[in-house]
């Protein structure tokens, strides 16, 4: 079997909106194993289109930017947390998801939590119909190029597949910079209606029961008492913070109690020259 060979033809599937021609793997790729007319079996690296975006498939290397990558580590990480002490819980990161709804191919949600899960597995591609539950909260984070999958299709047919609550991190390029900004939707009997953030913009996520705002243009999450919560390189680095205020604390006390020595001396130093007797001057 030969090397992987790379195609810049046709894509493998079609949307309205087709890949800048200067990058053809601005969405992703797909390796994929073809037999050529000899019968000899060679790999060839073909890209992505946005519907295979919308519905990729387990294979597909797809393209999120560092920021993108950085925040969906940060919200599974949080997020894992909150639910570790429900063991029917899991939460999971960029892993497809099948539906039992007809006609709705297979999604990868940024964030997936759902509850109810009789066994945990490593999954590739978690089978709604075939564990029996579905997730109940799903967050995307938008990406400037495939903005509209989040914001229209995957909208409208998470709202087919009755997941309870989406919630979209939108990135907005705009000629005066980048804006972000936290939409939230709970599903009701006809269909998917607005979440409104609370007053300092933070966002109540009913089914981990913490808050999600995003501050210094980046995701935060906090729990019910406003505690920011922190993934393991913000425990790290807090961790590191909270023992060098130790350290210092530690020596300055040493500092002040080494002064505190000093001044006793000093004091008891004064006492023992006010109690001896003035000197008598040699002539008298």
């Amino acid at each position: 079997m030969s090397d992987i060979q790379t195609l810049e033809t046709q894509p493998s599937t079609t949307l309205a909106a087709t890949p800048a021609s200067f990058d053809p793997y601005v969405y992703g790729w797909r390796d994929v194993c073809v037999t050529l007319p000899n019968g000899e079996q060679q790999w060839q690296r073909i890209p992505l289109t946005l519907a295979d975006v919308l519905h990729p498939q387990e294979e597909d290397m797809l393209m999120p930017t560092e920021e993108h990558q950085r925040w969906r580590n940060y919200l599974y990480s949080v997020m894992t947390a909150l639910l570790m002490d429900q063991p029917a819980a899991i939460v999971l990161s960029d892993t497809n998801v099948a539906w039992d709804v007809p006609d709705i191919a297979p999604h990868r949600p940024d964030i997936a939590v759902i509850f109810d899960v009789r066994q945990p597995k490593n999954w590739s591609t978690f089978d709604v119909r075939e564990e029996g539950t579905r997730p109940a909260l799903i967050i995307e984070i938008t990406s400037p190029k495939t903005r509209n999958v989040d914001l229209e299709d995957k909208f409208d047919e998470y709202e087919q597949a009755e997941v309870p609550f989406y919630v979209i991190i939108d990135i907005r390029q705009r000629k005066r910079g980048v804006t972000r900004e936290l939409k939230g939707y709970r599903l009701t009997p006809t269909g998917y209606s607005a979440v409104q953030p609370n007053q300092q913009g933070w966002l109540w996520l009913a089914p981990v029961n913490a808050w999600l705002a995003i501050s210094d243009d980046a995701v935060v999450c906090y729990d019910q008492a406003g505690n920011r919560l922190e993934n393991y390189a913000g425990l790290t680095r807090a961790k590191k913070q909270a023992e060098a205020r130790a350290q210092a604390a530690v020596h300055a006390r040493a500092a002040a109690e080494a002064r505190i020595l000093e001044l006793e001396a000093r004091l008891r130093q004064l006492e023992e020259e006010q109690r001896r007797p003035p000197a008598q001057n040699k002539g008298e």
